[in-house]
């Protein structure tokens, strides 16, 4: 996978910065403001994403399941090296 949680968090404090501007003007404000919205919905699906696969290595790790679902992506080779 070529993006990680890292690129989000850099994306996320660069439209920060982008709304710190002071020298918007009232519809550019605007235009980043509906902007940050749907990033904010989106960042928020990628980090619940990222919250079940940890969950699921949390779970294989506790011996809780013994591998994880199919829909998580995680291969047996990936789960072998989560021991």
């Amino acid at each position: 996978m070529k993006n990680k949680l890292i690129d989000l968090n850099n994306h996320l404090f660069a439209q920060l910065e982008k709304l710190s501007d002071d020298d918007l003007k009232a519809d550019q404000l605007q235009e980043e403001l509906a902007r940050s919205k749907a990033i904010t919905g989106i960042a928020s699906q990628i980090i619940n994403n990222a919250k079940l696969a940890l969950d699921a290595h949390k779970s294989i790790n506790d011996g809780l399941i013994k591998s994880a679902p199919e829909m998580i992506g995680m291969s047996t080779s990936d789960e072998k090296k989560i021991h």
